[in-house]
Parts: C-alpha cells; structure tokens; sequence
C-alpha cells in the first residue's frame, strides 16, 4: 500500500482562533495506538476541550477525543487518554518556560496526518478577554463590508 502523500486534515480547533492570541505555531508528532490511528484515518476527532501540558520534560495532549474505532474489540483505546507529543528538547524547554507566565498555555490547533504520519499542530497561545472578540469580530464585519461597497462600486 503507497504512503499517502501531503496533508490531510482530520480535525481543527476553529474556535482557539477566536478564544486566543496566537504566538507561536509548533508542529508536533503523536504517539498513538492502532485503534487510535484507525479512528483517525475515519476523520473523527475534537480538538475543542484539548490542551498541552509539560510534566517531566516531557509534553501530553490532553482533552483530546478520539472515538473508539467501530471495529475494534477489547483492545480499543480511551477515547479521552492523555497522548504523548513528540516535539525537539529545545523546544519543549522553551514551551515550558513561556507557559510558567501569567496566561499562556499550549492549545491544539489541527490535527492531521502528514505523509501518511498524525502530526498535531500546537499554538503558544494567550487567552482573550471578552472586549477583544468583539473588538476581533467588528474588525473583520468592518474588512467584509469595505470589500463589499469597493465591489459593488467597481461593478457599476
């Protein structure tokens, strides 16, 4: 069987865009079990509930769901287990000191398989207070209505 080439996307977390301010992207490798993968290859996962966290140098995926695999028998995984990432020592160091600040942690942002590996892309992130979204939200109606009024003039 050929290796799947490129990327394809089996889950992302929309919402963190909108709940946090992005400031650095990481792209990590998962440790996972077979029924996991295969769950995975259905393209069923939510990353909504899930973060990162440090413990022993080591960085886990937590709060992740990955559905049991329909097919499986007893030796089926916890749809909700703590997953090990597989990230370089440096920057598992620097997540950690950047997460020992006042508001930041580490938010899944999409999960998908690259060259037929599960890579999880992880975001150095701050949450947002409510004034933000909205001060987020009017800024992009005020873009969608200025290219709407420069369409509709150019097309008179």
């Amino acid at each position: 069987m050929a290796k799947d080439v490129g990327r394809k996307v089996v889950a992302s977390n929309r919402k963190a865009r909108h709940d946090y301010v992005i400031e650095d992207v990481f792209e990590a490798g998962l440790v996972l079990r077979g029924t996991e993968v295969k769950a995975l290859r259905m393209g069923r996962a939510s990353l909504v509930d899930g973060w990162c966290e440090v413990t022993n140098h080591e960085l886990w995926l937590e709060g992740v769901h990955i559905p049991e695999y329909s097919q499986g028998t007893w030796t089926n995984h916890a749809p909700r287990r703590k997953r090990k990432l597989l990230l370089h020592r440096q920057e598992i160091d620097r997540l950690e000191s950047k997460t020992r600040e006042k508001g930041q942690t580490i938010i899944p942002l999409s999960l998908y398989f690259l060259d037929g590996r599960a890579k999880v892309e992880i975001a150095l992130a701050r949450g947002k207070r409510e004034w933000d979204k909205r001060q987020a939200l009017r800024e992009r109606q005020d873009n969608m209505e200025a290219t709407r009024a420069i369409r509709e003039k150019r097309d008179l």
